[in-house]
């Protein structure tokens, strides 16, 4: 592996809750090269640090919800870290994409906000960013209306892939802006079933429901050769493994497989 490996620590949120130096330790203890975080959750920034170093763990990054990043001081509080990204974790469109200029406007306002803190901004999509208003994907017209000098991509693999896109074709579309890329695996056999959004509530949407769920890197349909190497091509500078949940082993079991199929390659 060219790259360095960043567990995004909602994968493990359970263990996080419980014990969070601890998690951390066992993360590096892994082989884990980082962490991304999923918030400060009203953690002192200082120490947050103090505990990244203690484990030996480096931190590129975390995802902050829109709210936490209108608040005043919030991105400086990630720059006293040493965090150079923060990403944007999900925005609700409407089922029509009526909200779309006003997220592109919030958008625009945090990442300039971002870059006076000197953090770069980055989108975390899922795959309802890929639905089209005439004829060109939401994500794709996010990217156009913000330049790259105020928000870079966090291409989320699985979403990616979920929504009928190609992830190694999208990564080569955002050649030298995708510093941090999402992997993540999954299984679906395209028949009515669990819908894959239960945790940032969507499953009120009208959608398609399929058989889905999460699987540690290499045990999915994702081919992750084909995206590693892709993400490489692009200038990609970490990796982050994410697995939303997990149900059929511990968490800290599900990350341990990524980790060691991911030096496999």
């Amino acid at each position: 592996m060219k790259l360095p490996i960043a567990l995004q620590l909602y994968s493990v949120r359970d263990e996080v809750k419980k014990d969070f130096e601890g998690t951390l330790k066992k993360v590096k203890e892994m082989g884990y090269d980082g962490v991304e975080l999923s918030g400060l959750d009203g953690r002192d920034p200082l120490e947050v640090k103090n505990a990244l170093k203690e484990a030996g763990l480096l931190c590129p990054s975390s995802h902050a919800p829109i709210a936490e990043q209108e608040q005043e001081g919030a991105f400086a509080r990630y720059a006293q870290m040493g965090v150079r990204f923060v990403a944007v974790p999900w925005m609700d469109y409407g089922a029509d994409n009526e909200k779309l200029v006003q997220n592109i406007e919030t958008v625009g306002h945090l990442a300039a906000r971002a870059a006076d803190a000197g953090i770069t901004l980055l989108y975390h999509n899922h795959d309802f960013e890929f639905r089209r208003v005439n004829g060109k994907a939401i994500l794709d017209i996010l990217y156009e209306r913000i330049p790259a000098r105020l928000l870079q991509t966090q291409l989320d693999t699985c979403w990616v892939k979920f929504a009928g896109e190609d992830p190694v074709a999208y990564l080569k579309k955002y050649t030298g802006r995708a510093p941090l890329v999402h992997l993540k695996d999954f299984w679906s056999d395209g028949e009515d079933g669990t819908a894959p959004y239960d945790l940032i509530g969507k499953t009120s949407e009208a959608r398609k429901k399929t058989n889905f769920e999460f699987r540690p890197i290499g045990h999915g349909v994702q081919n992750i050769p084909a995206i590693v190497q892709a993400a490489e091509s692009a200038g990609a500078e970490w990796l982050i493994v994410e697995q939303d949940e997990s149900h059929s082993r511990p968490t800290l079991e599900a990350a341990r497989m990524s980790i060691e199929y991911l030096r496999t390659l």
